[in-house]
């Protein structure tokens, strides 16, 4: 089997290919030097001539802010490219798994959002992922819904805590929206056994079991540095005047597939990978 994984420079795609890599299967990871997904006639080609039987879609405009005042271009990437590789799958009958957000939901429902759930983004980033969603199912393909990512292969929540524990004394961090933390090794190995599996086309919920917030998440990193979580300090979305707006609580249901597993048990798996990142990266 032939796995194409877009975005191959990414967080989520280089822990995709190694969990493909694994099961010994061919993989070519394009990152956008070598593929930019904006380009239809590229993706027309690639697909046809390489011929994958999967394709995990890890491709994406994720400046959330700079979406606000870029919503044509980060449509370009999210929603109309989708669209093009979505046919272009289709057409020669690979699988595609496109890698979506819980920002399509608007954030104001208590419960968890089901995967059938009315959508209704309150950013721009949202909106264009929503489109590149629509793309997908519209020719018959995987939607997986994540949030909240986290792990080695790149810049991210976890990594800025442990920096800044190292650096100030204390930090201000969001308390008002709530999510689910979700280490990209365990979605990687979420998406390669969805893509293997005799489940049908649609969306799908891959995020951790349980939700928090950013401080909640933060608190958490600060401990299993050894590090006072006091300080840690719970602050409004509002107070960090961010462009975009945030949904206050994003926490998606899992009632088409299992679920992944709890978020703190998560972290502190990953914990040995992230607490011994390079110097670089922190």
């Amino acid at each position: 089997m032939r796995w194409l994984v877009t975005g191959g420079a990414g967080m989520l795609a280089r822990d995709v290919l190694g969990r493909a890599a694994l099961i010994g299967d061919p993989v070519l990871a394009p990152g956008r030097a070598e593929l930019d997904l904006c380009d239809g006639r590229a993706v027309r080609e690639l697909v046809g001539s390489y011929r994958p039987r999967v394709v995990v879609n890890c491709a994406a405009w994720t400046a959330v802010d700079d979406a606000e005042a870029h919503e044509a271009e980060a449509l370009a990437v999210n929603g109309h490219a989708v669209r093009v590789l979505a046919e272009a799958c289709a057409r020669s009958g690979a699988r595609l798994l496109h890698l979506s957000t819980d920002y399509v939901f608007d954030g104001a429902s208590a419960a968890p959002y089901r995967e059938d759930a009315p959508t209704g983004p309150v950013n721009a980033y949202g909106r264009t992922k929503l489109a590149g969603e629509a793309a997908a199912l519209e020719h018959g393909q995987y939607v997986v819904r994540s949030a909240w990512l986290y792990g080695a292969g790149g810049a991210n929540f976890a990594r800025t805590m442990i920096r800044l524990a190292g650096q100030v004394q204390t930090v201000d961090v969001v308390d008002d929206q709530r999510g689910q933390p979700t280490w990209t090794e365990d979605l990687a190995d979420f998406l390669v056994r969805l893509a293997l599996s005799d489940l049908p086309p649609g969306v799908y919920h891959g995020t951790s079991a349980g939700a928090t917030t950013w401080y909640g998440f933060a608190r958490e990193i600060f401990t299993l540095l050894g590090a006072d979580p006091g300080r840690v300090r719970p602050v409004a979305g509002a107070a960090l005047g961010r462009v975009a707006r945030r949904p206050a609580s994003s926490v998606l249901a899992h009632t088409r597939w299992e679920p992944i597993r709890h978020w703190r048990a998560a972290l502190h798996a990953a914990w040995p990978v992230l607490a011994t990142e390079p110097a670089a990266f922190r």
